[in-house]
């Protein structure tokens, strides 16, 4: 397999892996400075998390790190510089310099890490101005970081433009001891269901929002099921008194 000048990055990076090595000194360079602004954030630690024993799937002794991309350098490349220059502009012109904690691109996708307090006036930046026109939000999903220490939940956003037909998303973080994020309901009538679900599997509570209240689990049930820190079974339930056992005491494979 020749390497020719018109083979794209991720095919010369593919290559190098399966040579054990990288082709030349610039895509060297790449790699080591995305490794190098990775955000170590913690270890999981077999199947279930962080568990140092019990684990009865086969996988305990697996071991990994768990990273978050760093934020990127510009330039971003083609239409993303596009549009995170007119951000920027836009941001600045309405006195919200600080709205843009970070940019990320990775795996060819573009993420602009959003301020809290920030998000509903640049939510509307983002929809209206012409050079923007991200007229639809998909909706909103939450992760649950725990190492992610004072930015352990976040809210993740994905908008369309399809005067542009162009995708981006907004990522937006707060700590679970205050778990709070504006409401974005207002600018994007379809976020209503995906922040209610969002707010019921990871407790995030949306500022603002017309009516948040549980969409899926029963109004009282106690917890939130999506949190890494929830836990897998041994929770009582109502149906003719059934239960779930945690993990650890389903069965053994001794």
């Amino acid at each position: 397999m020749t390497d020719g000048p018109d083979k794209s990055a991720e095919e010369k990076t593919h290559l190098a892996q399966r040579e054990g090595g990288t082709q030349d000194a610039s895509l060297d360079a790449v790699l080591s400075e995305t490794a190098d602004t990775r955000e170590v954030i913690g270890e999981r630690r077999g199947m279930f998390g962080a568990s140092d024993g019990g684990d009865t799937s086969g996988y305990g002794g697996l071991r990994r790190t768990v990273t978050l991309p760093g934020a990127t350098p510009p330039p971003y490349g083609g239409w993303m510089d596009e549009v995170a220059g007119a951000l920027a502009k836009a941001t600045g012109e309405n006195g919200l310099e600080s709205a843009v904690e970070k940019v990320v691109v990775h795996r060819g996708e573009i993420t602009f890490f959003i301020a809290r307090e920030h998000l509903a006036a640049v939510a509307r930046i983002l929809r209206d101005q012409d050079d923007l026109r991200f007229e639809f939000c998909a909706g909103v999903s939450g992760v649950h970081y725990p190492g992610d220490t004072g930015r352990e939940l976040h809210a993740v956003y994905h908008l369309l433009s399809m005067t542009h037909n162009r995708r981006i998303r907004l990522e937006v973080t707060c700590p679970d001891a205050d778990p709070h994020i504006p409401s974005v309901v207002a600018t994007y009538p379809t976020n209503d269901w995906h922040e209610r679900e969002t707010f019921d599997f990871f407790g995030i509570v949306f500022d603002g929002h017309p009516a948040l209240t549980r969409i899926e689990m029963p109004d009282d049930w106690p917890g939130h099921p999506q949190r890494k820190d929830y836990p897998l079974g041994g929770i009582p339930v109502e149906y003719k008194g059934g239960t779930i056992p945690p993990p650890d005491q389903r069965r053994s494979y001794s």
